[in-house]
Formats: C-alpha cells, sequence, structure tokens
C-alpha cells in the first residue's frame, strides 16, 4: 500500500484484500477492521461490502480509506477511526479522550440489570463513566432509574453528555468529580464501576494496544488496585441499606476483589467469570451499619 504504486480506480474487494494483508502483523482481527474501515469510508453498511465487491471506488475516497489504514497499523482502535462502538445495541461516540468500550463490559451490565428491579424507581451512580456507555445501557433498560454518572475528565463528559442526548435519554445525569466526591452525601441503590485496572507492568508490555487511550482511564498502579481500594472501601457511606456495588476488575483479580469487599463489611459477596472463563464482574451488597 506504498504511495505511487496504488491502483488509481480499485475495487471493493481489491482494498479489502490489500488492506487486510497490510494489518496482518498488528491486528488480531484484520479482515474485519479493513471491513469497518472501508464501510465508514464508503458510508456503506458492511454487508454491502460483499454485494458491492466490484465496484469501482473514487480515488479520494481509497486514499482517506488507506490512511486510516495506516493508523490501524500503527495502532488506533478502530473505534476512534470511525468515531463508533456499538455497545449494549446502543450507539456509542468515542473519542481519544474516552476508553473504548470492551465487550466484556457488557457483563457488568448485565450483573447490574440482575440487582435492579424492573419498572421499579431507583437511584443508581456509576463511577468513572467515560463515553456514558454503562450509564447508558443501564437507563435504557430501566428507564424509571435516575442514573447519575460522574468522571474527572471534563473532555470525556462532554462526550457522555453527547451520547446521552443522541439516545434521548432523559434519566441519566453527569456529575463532574473524583469518585464519590462528585457525589456529595448522596445515597443509591446500585453503585457500579469499571475503574482503571491495569498495572504498571501491563500498561508498559501493552502499550501497542493501548498507547492511544487515556491512560488515567486504564492505569491503577503498581498491582492496579490504585482506584479499586477507595471504590469498593468508600461505597458503604453511598449505598443505601440494601444496596448493591458492582465493579468489573482484571481477570486476576477476582480474589483480592472478594477480599476488599469483605473487608468493607459486604454480604453477599460473589466473583462472576466473563465468557472466556475469566473473573471479570464482582458484587456485595451493604446490609447497613450493625449499629
Amino acid at each position: 500500500m506504498q504511495a505511487g504504486k496504488q491502483d488509481e480506480s480499485p475495487t471493493v474487494a481489491a482494498l479489502l484484500q490489500d488492506s487486510a494483508e497490510r494489518l496482518k502483523s498488528s491486528s488480531r482481527s484484520a479482515r474485519l477492521d479493513a471491513e469497518l474501515l472501508l464501510a465508514h469510508a464508503l458510508g456503506w453498511q458492511r454487508v454491502r461490502l460483499f454485494g458491492d465487491s466490484d465496484q469501482v471506488v473514487r480515488p479520494e475516497i481509497a486514499q482517506r480509506f488507506r490512511d486510516m489504514i495506516e493508523e490501524r497499523h500503527a495502532g488506533r482502535p478502530v473505534a476512534q477511526l470511525v468515531g463508533s462502538r456499538e455497545f449494549w445495541s446502543l450507539l456509542i461516540n468515542v473519542t481519544p479522550a474516552t476508553l473504548v468500550p470492551r465487550p466484556e463490559t457488557e457483563m457488568l451490565v448485565e450483573c447490574a440489570l440482575n440487582r435492579i428491579p424492573a419498572d421499579e424507581p431507583g437511584t443508581l451512580l456509576e463511577l468513572g463513566t467515560g463515553s456514558g456507555a454503562i450509564a447508558l445501557a443501564l437507563a435504557t433498560e430501566r428507564p424509571a432509574v435516575s442514573v447519575t454518572a460522574t468522571d474527572l475528565s471534563e473532555e470525556a463528559l462532554k462526550v457522555a453528555r453527547y451520547n446521552a442526548s443522541t439516545l434521548k435519554l432523559p434519566n441519566v445525569a453527569f456529575r463532574f468529580g473524583d469518585w464519590y466526591k462528585a457525589a456529595a452525601d448522596n445515597q443509591f441503590d446500585t453503585i457500579v464501576s469499571n475503574p482503571p485496572y491495569v498495572t504498571d507492568q501491563e500498561w508498559m508490555l501493552n502499550q501497542f494496544e493501548l498507547g492511544h487511550e487515556p491512560a488515567m482511564a486504564l492505569r491503577a498502579g503498581r498491582d492496579g488496585l490504585l482506584c479499586l481500594k477507595p471504590v469498593v472501601a468508600e461505597a458503604p457511606a453511598h449505598l443505601k441499606p440494601g444496596g448493591w456495588l458492582l465493579v468489573e476488575h482484571g481477570f486476576r483479580q477476582g480474589p483480592v476483589a472478594a477480599r476488599l469487599f469483605q473487608e468493607a463489611g459486604f454480604s453477599a459477596i460473589a466473583t462472576y467469570r466473563d465468557l472466556p472463563g475469566k473473573p471479570r464482574v464482582t458484587e456485595g451488597q451493604w446490609l447497613g451499619d450493625d449499629d
């Protein structure tokens, strides 16, 4: 795909073949990445690529696509290049200021829904909302629940507010602040969070995959617990009796997450595994102070 060696009138099929080959060494989903980026460049639904594979692509569009392929080859996430990512069947806009929503995070939404009664009023707090994906998914499924979503990044909150407006979700409010400081003295029926949990070593070893996303949404110190500890320890002060805390964590952090819940005084503590079988979400119920 070097300049000057490109067909001036490439077909869809030729572009896909060349770009998938280009990405083979840098992406585990080279063909899918190429399809998503070409569909975006053309303004098509992805399925149309297969029916119109012989169609010639205009040179300016082909060049725009090739530029995106080079950025993807350099490690930039597809979601950033196209500006959005599907999460819980919602189209979530993302920018370099937000973490790209991961498929495994849908498990946190699923577990939370099991603890939030349908069609009943309630209150929910999400800490570290980023693009708003988790809060918006829960707000969609539980429209009677009042959702408060917080973040320490104003740029991320701008994206989250835009997503809420686009999805027409009036039951979500966004607050700026560091963890529970943004919630003031309010108490909630449910608290959810996908805090940073990448260790310093994991961050250094995975710069190619993670380097284009905000470090403050990923890095959590030497043991990856820098954020998880306060999220769990301070939760009781912000939960109503009988309320639930649910957090996503790294697959190696299941036992330590459960221990943190125990030390904070939670009951009914459980850790759930994702589809590959790795510990991913831990929950606990706050029954209230003994006194």
